[in-house]
């Protein structure tokens, strides 16, 4: 019997799917000790963000040899050390395809949230307050949105934004020249950043500095908007709450945050933010997107 540790939840139709194939399913979760002395006991290991699968993890499981398959449900995989398991006889995939189109959606609602303050003014009237000359927006069709990484979910929300009439400059290592056209084409670092009224960022964490900091900020267009749904490292907070205090950038749309559960009160709750906590991938289709792909990969590899 193939035993599979769900440390962050699965959706239901997968468990019964995998039930169904003869396999164990245990949806629990360890804090980062008690992790160690689990993943001994399982074939797999699904997680989404919140468990971090570290080398102290992997050389626990490696004890008993059991463990053979950790996949991430979503797209990013840096909370799994991936080249270690790998160097270790252990595969680690994801599923890249299941979350994009609740990621670029989610994207697009803050875009909407900022540019006609939709969260903070709905949340005056819960303090039963009516100030509508407060809350004059700016409207999205005709605007230019810088998408930093085209890849799946780049492209999810430049297709969506074309077709709310805005033009869409792309930044991305890799470039499939097909997807330019009149509305859509491939630029380079600080022409995004010059060039867009809004920037969006779906890249995985990088390295080093993030890639959102008081430099880059500074090549933007003065009243920018910014959003965030990739990886909560990739903004330094720090200038993200001066540039919003001084009006460089005009709003932030954030569904990521550099610590989680969010520490920083006053980058959440500034009022030229809004933000959302962690919930990309959090739609019914996409769960269910991704409990069929979780149920396709360990099939794939056991046999079932």
């Amino acid at each position: 019997m193939i035993k599979i540790l769900a440390s962050d939840g699965m959706e239901k139709g997968a468990i019964a799917a995998l039930e169904a194939k003869g396999c164990e399913v245990t949806c629990e979760f360890f804090e980062p000790e008690a992790l160690k002395a689990a993943v001994k006991e399982y074939d797999v290991l699904v997680v989404r963000s919140a468990t971090k699968v570290r080398e102290p993890h992997i050389d626990a499981a490696l004890e008993t040899g059991k463990l053979q398959l950790i996949i991430r449900g979503g797209v990013g995989v840096d909370n799994i050390d991936v080249k270690y398991a790998e160097e270790k006889g252990i595969a680690v995939r994801n599923t890249p395809k299941a979350s994009s189109d609740a990621v670029a959606e989610l994207a697009l609602a803050h875009m909407f949230s900022v540019a006609r303050f939709v969260s903070l003014a709905g949340h005056t009237m819960r303090e039963g307050k009516w100030e509508k000359k407060a809350y004059k927006g700016i409207e999205l069709t005709g605007r230019t949105v810088g998408i930093v990484g085209y890849g799946r979910i780049g492209q999810a929300l430049g297709r969506r934004c074309q077709a709310l009439g805005m033009k869409v400059l792309a930044y991305d290592i890799y470039q499939n020249k097909e997807l330019e056209c009149d509305t859509m084409r491939y630029v380079e670092m600080d022409e995004l950043l010059a060039n867009s009224d809004i920037i969006s960022l779906h890249v995985p964490s990088l390295p080093g500095q993030p890639l959102v900091n008081a430099e880059t900020i500074a090549k933007m267009k003065d009243g920018v908007i910014l959003i965030n749904t990739s990886r909560g490292t990739n903004v330094d907070e720090a200038a993200l709450i001066a540039a919003l205090d001084s009006g460089k950038v005009y709003g932030a749309g954030l569904d990521v945050f550099a610590e989680e559960p969010a520490k920083n009160e006053a980058l959440y709750a500034h009022p030229r933010v809004s933000c959302t906590p962690h919930i990309g991938a959090s739609t019914v289709e996409a769960q269910k997107r991704i409990g069929a792909e979780i149920v396709s990969i360990i099939s794939e590899k056991f046999g079932l």
